[in-house]
């Protein structure tokens, strides 16, 4: 027998949640991480649908302590210790060389787009290093056997799956049925099984650099932001807030206890401009070509080093085989523009639960006892079907959102563009959302509407990296699933909550 039924190589939030549910499965679980917590980890704005998720995650598997983290409020009186932000909305902003930010009368520099009818329910900016330590002491309560400050090198595949290493500079050995890898992108088992980096066709090359701050200005105390006699559809900083300029863009998500994550994107073109590799006078360099951008930055102090990662994208050639699967956050990533990796990460695990659910409970049901005996390596092996569909849809879905993710950057620099291709995530996305409060997605169902063939075809040929894209085409292509009131001219970019988003009755 080997020491347990599933190793998870990393233990971000995804690895503790899937900890968590495969020891509700009363599966032998192990939970290896090369670091110590708390500590720092990027991936911080979730999403309307991530909190669906994380609710039907912990109602399917007995988890009610994790169920509060997925919206603001019940966050908020649950666990006040554990680090959030208010994520109202979506905010854009685009910014011109020089020149200092000007809200024009037609609002066609800036794009809000609404998530929550209001703070109880809103969406979330996760602190990460508060949320991971959370989530893995959840799991070593349920059974979930914890080591950390562990560093592997290598495994080997027979009868099952042994995952070697050091820790401590004592060997490590772990034998396992089936490993999963939840350690990012380039993570371990891209590294033990020599697992290529594919790329994404078309995708511009870039690169990022970002820190945590304090002193951080808001912008709706700054007269450059003023939006006229009208109130926006949500206070603008309550929001993953970006600054949109030619080459790329930066990010501004606040967290309740005066920490601002902040950090730029850009392609390898301003990248090597700006000198991105000097981290902090890189950082200098750019505020000084955007004079509003530099004023609300002009208190603020990082309370860490920058970081600095010289390539965004990767894409692993496979994301399952036999005797292991990578999460989406090890199989790919892409670009945080509109705060994707949260969810396609909660999708992941939704997808993995059940396939071991299927692999480890007769007829796909939850009762105990398990009949662990029966199972063989070979029946949670690449030869059971549902891990090619796993693997497949995993990168397709990286790759849709690649791909419009890219259509984006080409539309940096012609906002009008940029605010009309990006009605095809926010369409997608809340219709998700809606149908998701109904019931339980079918697994079938991919992230942006992948799985809608002609509304994926709309998004890749109304792309502006292959041509020009406007308001009106993407109007007709997103009418079957524009529940939101999105692609209206005489809403001038600004996007309220609307209650079918919530009640699609």
């Amino acid at each position: 027998m080997p020491d347990f039924d599933l190793a998870i190589v990393g233990s971000g939030f995804g690895g503790s949640l899937l900890a968590m549910i495969a020891r509700r499965l009363d599966l032998r679980v192990v939970l290896i991480e090369r670091g110590r917590h708390p500590r720092f980890a990027i991936g911080e704005s979730a999403s309307p649908l991530a909190g669906i998720l994380i609710e039907q995650l912990a109602d399917r598997y007995d988890l009610p302590r994790v169920r509060p983290l997925s919206a603001y409020g019940t966050w908020q009186r649950t666990y006040p210790h554990v680090g959030c932000g208010l994520k109202r909305g979506f905010t854009y902003f685009r910014h011109d060389q020089g020149r200092r930010y000007c809200t024009a009368p037609d609002r066609a520099n800036q794009l809000l787009v609404a998530a929550s009818p209001d703070d109880e329910r809103s969406d979330t900016h996760w602190l990460r290093s508060d949320v991971d330590h959370f989530l893995v002491q959840e799991a070593i309560p349920l059974g979930a056997e914890y080591v950390d400050e562990t560093a592997l090198d290598g495994l080997d595949r027979e009868d099952g799956v042994t995952v070697h290493g050091a820790r401590g500079g004592r060997p490590v050995r772990v034998s396992a049925r089936f490993v999963v890898d939840a350690s990012g992108p380039r993570g371990f088992l891209s590294r033990a099984l020599h697992i290529g980096n594919r790329g994404f066709a078309g995708y511009p090359p870039t690169q990022a650099l970002f820190s945590h701050f304090t002193g951080v200005a808001r912008c709706d105390e700054m007269p450059d932001y003023a939006g006229g006699p009208s109130g926006p559809p949500y206070p603008i900083d309550d929001a993953a807030l970006h600054h949109v300029f030619d080459g790329g863009w930066m990010w501004v998500l606040r967290f309740g206890n005066g920490v601002t994550s902040a950090g730029i994107a850009v392609t390898d073109a301003l990248a090597a401009d700006l000198q991105l590799a000097d981290g902090a006078s890189a950082w200098a360099r750019f505020l000084a070509r955007y004079p509003s951008i530099a004023a609300q930055f002009a208190q603020a102090e990082p309370t860490r080093e920058f970081t600095w990662m010289p390539r965004l994208a990767w894409r692993a050639e496979v994301a399952a085989g036999e005797g292991w699967a990578m999460l989406p956050s090890a199989a790919a990533f892409v670009d945080p523009l509109f705060s994707t990796g949260i969810p396609l990460t909660l999708l992941g695990v939704e997808r993995t639960a059940r396939i071991l659910e299927e692999r480890s409970t007769p007829n796909s049901q939850l009762p105990t006892p398990k009949n662990r005996e029966r199972l063989g390596v070979g029946d949670w092996g690449l030869g059971v079907s549902a891990w090619r569909e796993y693997s497949n849809a995993t990168l397709a879905e990286a790759d849709h959102t690649a791909d419009f993710i890219a259509g984006c950057y080409a539309a940096l620099s012609r906002f009008d563009e940029f605010a009309a291709y990006s009605m095809f995530y926010f369409a997608a996305a809340s219709f998700a959302e809606m149908t998701r409060r109904r019931g339980p997605a079918p697994a079938c169902t991919r992230f942006l509407a992948s799985d809608d063939e002609a509304l994926a075809a709309a998004t890749r040929a109304l792309s502006p990296a292959r041509a020009t894209c406007t308001l009106n085409a993407v109007a007709a292509a997103v009418a079957h699933r524009n529940i939101a009131g999105l692609c209206d001219p005489a809403k001038r970019n600004w996007y309220p909550f609307v209650d079918a988003m919530l009640d699609p009755a």
